[in-house]
């Protein structure tokens, strides 16, 4: 049997998917994050750790989930505390939107998680209701997981963190080909 796969998007520093790294030994992890100094640092505790279960990318994610990852690779996708894109000209730049949770839905094992944590309400109801309306999703329980640096700081200034997640379901079944017509030939 073949380890499971934990792919995350966008782990700034890095601090707490090496915590992760750590203490599930037995899980493979890949991070992916366009910050160079966050690669740089995370590359660096998992070398000084001796850690065999991390593959970084620094590129863009949608890449990676298109031409890095096969269908139904990943046991879980996690997306914690990513750019909100406060305004709404910006809105359009937002990672979870309907094309990013169909390509995630592919990525995903039937029964794989998807897990998102925001501290930024209005980016948290958005979320919700876009993956509510997605046929590939159902919600499940939130898994645990360790504080991000970002996190931290976000709770000190007295934010509201909101953890959710949901279930990668089997895509429905494809439609059987409409019957051809029956042509009757005068022979």
């Amino acid at each position: 049997a073949t380890a499971p796969l934990v792919l995350e998007i966008g782990f700034g520093m890095g601090d707490s998917l090496f915590e992760m790294v750590q203490q599930r030994p037995q899980t493979n992890f890949i991070g992916v994050e366009v910050h160079r100094p966050g690669v740089g640092h995370l590359l660096h505790l998992a070398a000084g750790a001796g850690v065999e279960n991390l593959r970084v990318f620094c590129t863009d994610s949608m890449d990676v989930l298109r031409h890095c990852l096969p269908a139904n690779a990943l046991d879980t996708l996690q997306v914690f505390f990513p750019d909100p894109w406060h305004k709404k000209k910006h809105h359009k730049r937002r990672l979870i939107n309907t094309d990013f949770l169909t390509l995630a839905a592919s990525r995903l094992k039937v029964g794989g998680v998807l897990h998102f944590a925001t501290d930024w309400a209005p980016y948290a109801e958005v979320v919700a209701d876009t993956v509510a309306a997605h046929p590939g999703f159902v919600a499940t329980a939130v898994p645990a997981r360790p504080l991000t640096k970002y996190e931290r700081r976000g709770l000190r200034l007295g934010h509201e963190v909101f953890d959710m997640a949901w279930s990668a379901v089997a895509p429905p079944a494809a439609s059987p080909p409409a019957a051809s017509p029956q042509v009757a030939t005068d022979r």
